[in-house]
C-alpha cells in the first residue's frame, strides 16, 4: 500500500538519497509511487499488464534485474509466494548501497519476513496500517540461501519461484492434456501457457505446424523457452486478454487463471474466451479446463455456436467449444 511507502518516508529512517537510481520490485497497478523520484525510479515487474502500466506512466521498467545494475535505495513489494518474495528481498538487498524498504499485506506473510530478517539484519520497527506492515534494512547485508539463482526442475520441467504450479504439473493441465484429441489443426494457441506443460504436450502432435505460446509472466515464459525445444514453437510476452494473433488460429488450449489476488475473478477467464473467440478461424476450436464452480459456459455460448463438457471429475471440468461468434462490438 503505498500509504505504508510514505509514512516511512515521513518517518525518516528510510530515505532516499539525492542521486542513483530507485528500484522497486513488483509493483501493483494500484500501487502510489509518487512520493518517489520518478525519473529514476526502475520499476522491476516481470507481469505484463503491470509493466505496461507503469511503463504507460512515464516509468523506465524492465522485466527482471540483471544482477549488475545498481541502486541508492529499494523498494520491495512482498509477493504471496514465500520463496518468490524472499529472493526479491535478496535481490534488492544485493542491488543496493543504501536502503531497502519492504512493503506486504498481513495475509501475504509480512510477519514471517520479518521474523526471518531479524535472524539475519537489523530491521527498523515495522511501521503498521492498513492491514500491513513496512520496515527496511540496510542494503548489502548477506541473506544466504534467500536467492533463487538455480531454475527448479520438477517431473522432468524447468519452473521458477512465484510461477504459477512451480512445484509440479498442474493436476487441471494435466487433466486437459489427457483429453485433447490426437489430432488437432495446423496453427494452434496456448493462452497463458505458463511454464509451458501443455505446449509440450500439444507438440506431440505432428498435425501441428505452428504453436503460438502467450503467457504474461516473463519469469515463466523464460522457463517455457527452455521446456519447449521446438523450432514449431513461438514465444509472446504479452496479456493473453489483451492478445491478437497475427494469423489465424485453428484452435486454442487454455486453462485460464480465475484469481490475481485471494478472491476468484472469473472475469479473467472470461477475457480469456474472448481472445480466443478473436483469434481463431471461423470453424476453430477451444479446449480448455476450469474449476467445477466457475460459470464459464455461458460466455462460451455467447461466443461460440457449439460448446460441451467433453471430460471433468469433482473438481475441474474441460470444455470444448467450436466455431466463433464474431463480437458486435
Amino acid at each position: 500500500m503505498s500509504v505504508r511507502l510514505s509514512l516511512a518516508l515521513e518517518a525518516g529512517g528510510f530515505a532516499v538519497p539525492e542521486t542513483g537510481s530507485v528500484f522497486v520490485f513488483h509493483p501493483s497497478v494500484d500501487a502510489d509511487l509518487s512520493v518517489l523520484p520518478k525519473e529514476r525510479v526502475v520499476i522491476i515487474q516481470p507481469h505484463r499488464p503491470a509493466y505496461a502500466f507503469f511503463e504507460g506512466q512515464g516509468y523506465e521498467c524492465v522485466p527482471t534485474w540483471d544482477g549488475t545494475r545498481r541502486a541508492c535505495a529499494a523498494v520491495v513489494f512482498a509477493t504471496r509466494a514465500k520463496a518468490q518474495a524472499r529472493d526479491l528481498i535478496a535481490q534488492a538487498a544485493a542491488a543496493t548501497d543504501g536502503s531497502v524498504l519492504i512493503d506486504g499485506a498481513k495475509t501475504d506473510g509480512i510477519d514471517s519476513f520479518l521474523k526471518d530478517l531479524r535472524k539475519l539484519a537489523t530491521p527498523s520497527a515495522p511501521i503498521s496500517k492498513a492491514h500491513g506492515k513496512v520496515f527496511w534494512i540496510d542494503g548489502g547485508v548477506q541473506l544466504p540461501n534467500w536467492r533463487a539463482d538455480a531454475p527448479t526442475d520438477v517431473d522432468g520441467y524447468r519452473t521458477a519461484a512465484g510461477v504459477f504450479s512451480a512445484d509440479g504439473i498442474d493436476p487441471a493441465s494435466h487433466m486437459l492434456a489427457e483429453a485433447l484429441p490426437q489430432k488437432l489443426g495446423r496453427r494452434g494457441c496456448d493462452l497463458g501457457a505458463g511454464w509451458g506443460y501443455l505446449s509440450r504436450q500439444i507438440l506431440k502432435r505432428d498435425t501441428v505446424e505452428t504453436l503460438q505460446l502467450v503467457e504474461s509472466d516473463s519469469i515463466a515464459l523464460d522457463c517455457a523457452r527452455h521446456n519447449v525445444s521446438d523450432d514449431r514453437a513461438s514465444f509472446h510476452w504479452a496479456d493473453a486478454t489483451t492478445w491478437s494473433s497475427s494469423e489465424p488460429c485453428d484452435f486454442v488450449v487454455m486453462n485460464p487463471p480465475f484469481h490475481t489476488g485471494r478472491a476468484a475473478e472469473p472475469a479473467l477467464g472470461q477475457a480469456f474466451i474472448h481472445t480466443a473467440a478473436k483469434v481463431l478461424t471461423p470453424g476453430g476450436q477451444v479446449f480448455m479446463v476450469a474449476n467445477r464452480h466457475l460459470p464459464y459456459e455461458v460466455t462460451l455460448a455467447e461466443r461460440f455456436a457449439k460448446v460441451e463438457e467433453i471430460a471433468g471429475d469433482n473438481r475441474f471440468k474441460i470444455l470444448f467449444a467450436q466455431r466463433p461468434r464474431r463480437s458486435k462490438s
